[in-house]
């Protein structure tokens, strides 16, 4: 009689730990959305959480495309020659007036952000092309010198400047906190 409680208790242990264990992981699949649904949505990443580039790897005069809030935006790292002829532009006969200083970070002058979208109808234009080694709406023909102003064309304005600050030398964020 005596093997038969034996073999009755250790069965039961086994469906008591058998048990406990389907409870656990039962518990933690009931609790996982509830966690997980504390994670910022991705509509909410998408409309306006920072961004940060490495700038290391971008060469003098490269121009890269990255996406903030859904939209493309340039960022330019400038030969000398471009910040000069930026520099030095006639701003004030521009259709939208705007000095090079006003529309980069002093002490990154070789760094420009801007929005990556042409400000006649929305199309993309092509860096480092055009007559102001800037950028080049092929669509309709307009035309930005290297600080992203318009110099040719129907659009009526420089391409939009973007919130952008310097966590480094060689990081950038865009999309300020």
């Amino acid at each position: 009689m005596t093997n038969a409680i034996s073999v009755d208790s250790s069965r039961r242990d086994f469906l008591f730990i058998a048990t406990g264990a389907v409870a656990a992981v039962g518990a933690a699949a009931a609790t996982w959305p509830f966690i997980a649904q504390m994670n910022p949505s991705a509509s909410t990443v998408a409309a306006g959480f920072p961004v940060e580039i490495d700038l290391g790897p971008i060469a003098v005069g490269q121009v890269i495309k990255v996406f903030w809030r859904g939209q493309p935006i340039f960022v330019s790292h400038r030969t000398p020659k471009q910040i000069e002829e930026a520099e030095t532009a006639d701003w004030k006969s521009m259709r939208d007036p705007q000095p090079d200083s006003a529309r980069v970070k002093a002490g990154h002058e070789e760094w420009l952000v801007v929005s990556a979208i042409c400000t006649h109808l929305g199309c993309i234009p092509t860096p480092h092309e055009g007559n102001f080694d800037g950028w080049f709406c092929q669509c309709h023909g307009s035309q930005y010198d290297s600080s992203g102003r318009i110099r040719l064309g129907p659009a009526p304005l420089n391409l939009a400047l973007v919130p952008y600050e310097f966590l480094s030398d060689a990081k950038l964020q865009i999309g300020v906190a």
